[in-house]
């Protein structure tokens, strides 16, 4: 579920999480890695949650290969299941060849000010999605979204969100919508899919009860896929 490219996936901004044997609340460090395809070029994806201090995480997700780069992170505060952002960055870059061609260079830093209530951004952005934009208590962005979608989902709970990102507020809610059998380090996987769509867009999560992240992450455009993330292994 991702702002950029991969932002809505975010992914989406491809997220974001409830974790196997853990309490529905509980936010444990892990490292997962991915195989990417990104508008048709082959890619690897390594997504990470940390602790940050003082009750502050980052979750972090890269993607590179074929010449182009793109990264997404944001550090949040967790209170038990009370999760804020309090800055993000969201860049991407294609080095040479085509790459250069369908990526164009791009960096966002945004600031969640709960202090005055207030979400900023600066950076390659328009002036007129500069904000400020006024914060609400539940409040998400592109990647805060996707831990708090498996989360939501483990715990039984609505995955409606108010997503604030790129100065300006959207609404999203995700839907079951059925089960398939992944494959994740060699093993087989029961997965529920949950999505989310608009006229143009769409968002495909696959949830695996036993895994602490997303076995599959699917952001298509226009009907056609832009960037699919499958889990790889985790670390």
């Amino acid at each position: 579920m991702f702002r950029t490219p991969l932002r809505a996936v975010a992914l989406a901004s491809l997220s974001a999480l409830a974790f196997a044997s853990a309490p529905a609340t509980a936010v444990e460090p892990f490292s997962a890695d991915y195989a990417a395809n990104y508008m048709g070029m082959q890619a690897n994806g390594t997504m990470t949650l940390a602790p940050a201090g003082a009750n502050r995480w980052k979750y972090s997700l890269e993607v590179s290969g074929a010449g182009a780069r793109l990264a997404q992170s944001t550090v949040f505060e967790a209170d038990g299941d009370r999760w804020r952002p309090i800055s993000g960055n969201d860049s991407q870059g294609g080095e040479n060849g085509l790459a250069a061609m369908l990526v164009k260079k791009r960096s966002v830093n945004a600031t969640y000010d709960w202090g005055s209530g207030q979400a900023t951004w600066d950076g390659d952005v328009k002036p007129d999605r500069r904000g400020p934009v006024k914060l609400q208590p539940g409040d998400v962005d592109g990647m805060l979204m996707n831990l708090a979608l498996v989360r939501d989902f483990k715990a039984g709970k609505p995955m409606n969100y108010r997503l604030v990102e790129d100065g300006r507020v959207r609404r999203q809610a995700f839907k079951p919508a059925g089960t398939e059998t992944v494959t994740v380090a060699g093993k087989s996987h029961k997965a529920t899919k949950v999505t989310w769509k608009d006229e143009d867009r769409s968002i495909t999560a696959w949830i695996v009860d036993s895994l602490p992240v997303p076995a599959r992450i699917l952001q298509q455009r226009d009907g056609r896929d832009h960037i699919d993330l499958t889990l790889k292994a985790l670390r």
